[in-house]
């Protein structure tokens, strides 16, 4: 990557990481992955980034796994495309010596048995010194995640002022990319928090504004990991499980959520089409290619869709002579 321009490759990339971040972007990991590479070039006394350095690179990264590898070269190679727009000389890295991607995760589609069942292992939990709310955050964790689709993280990070009692709705502040939205909630949902509200405020456990939403003596408050700890043993209790005998996912959720919004959407009629980006937005998506990553084309929604298609346009399906239809 020749200097041509005067501009230096920490400048570069520092206006590469400023200008992501403007549109929304954390770019933490980013930030770090080409912290490594300037790292790498000072160690080898490169003054560009060429072929050789980023061979060098590669190999400092072998202990990661194949999908984290090629993530992680991704970044690079996006930098230098950005790079190459004021630079035409710099290298590029070539995506075809990357690490293969691995296949797509299928989600585990959680059924509306699997979700009672789940309900009924967070209530049988016992309440631990750290923990004395421990069912009712746990159930209350379960309803939120399955009937807003949030992400776990963002879940963590609620406190008690972000739910609006007379709107029946919950504030996300903290979303991907910076991205805030209002969530407005299922009457179980509400009911579901009000009860464990009235739980809490009875124990005299905080209920100041700032508290987080799910709290505990620890740290005050479920960390992410923490909250996906302890669901991952609640589906293993369930008894919930993969055709492949695996567990779910606690992100199959986040999943599961958007298939049973696309089904009620054809059940009831809806253009589809005309109301994903409805539910981008109520995901926290950015645009409605990463919601189409939540869809994937399970059996019942190619039923529905087929059923669809069926209503609308079976008129005109005439079969051929030989038992074929045209």
């Amino acid at each position: 990557m020749k200097q041509k321009t005067g501009c230096s490759l920490p400048e570069a990339t520092n206006r590469y990481i400023e200008l992501k971040q403007a549109l929304g972007r954390r770019f933490s990991l980013e930030r770090r992955v080409l912290e490594t590479i300037g790292d790498c070039m000072i160690r080898l006394g490169a003054s560009d980034l060429t072929q050789s350095v980023f061979e060098h690179w590669s190999q400092t990264v072998t202990r990661l796994s194949p999908t984290v590898r090629r993530n992680h070269m991704r970044i690079v190679r996006n930098f230098c495309l950005y790079h190459r727009r004021t630079n035409p000389e710099c290298f590029v890295p070539d995506i075809d010596g990357f690490p293969r991607p691995h296949q797509p995760v299928q989600p585990y589609i959680y059924t509306d048995s699997d979700i009672i069942h789940l309900l009924q292992a967070a209530s049988e939990l016992k309440p631990v010194p750290l923990s004395p709310l421990r069912p009712q955050v746990f159930r209350l964790a379960i309803v939120l995640l399955n009937t807003t689709g949030m992400r776990r993280g963002e879940l963590a990070h609620l406190t008690i002022a972000d739910y609006d009692r007379n709107d029946c709705s919950l504030l996300v502040r903290e979303g991907k990319f910076h991205k805030q939205r209002i969530l407005p909630l299922s009457g179980d949902a509400s009911r579901e928090l009000e009860a464990y509200l009235v739980a809490r405020l009875q124990r005299h456990f905080p209920v100041d504004e700032d508290s987080p939403l799910l709290w505990n003596r620890y740290c005050n408050g479920y960390s992410g990991s923490g909250l996906g700890d302890g669901i991952r043993e609640l589906v293993r209790d369930a008894g919930i499980r993969t055709a492949d005998g695996h567990l779910p996912r606690v992100h199959d959720m986040r999943h599961s959520f958007a298939i049973r919004v696309l089904l009620r959407w054809y059940k009831n009629g809806v253009d589809v089409q005309v109301k994903l980006p409805v539910l981008a937005t109520y995901m926290g998506h950015v645009s409605i290619a990463s919601t189409e990553y939540y869809l994937p084309f399970v059996a019942e929604l190619a039923a529905a869709a087929s059923e669809r298609f069926r209503e609308r346009y079976g008129a005109l399906v005439r079969p051929f002579p030989d038992g074929g239809a045209a």
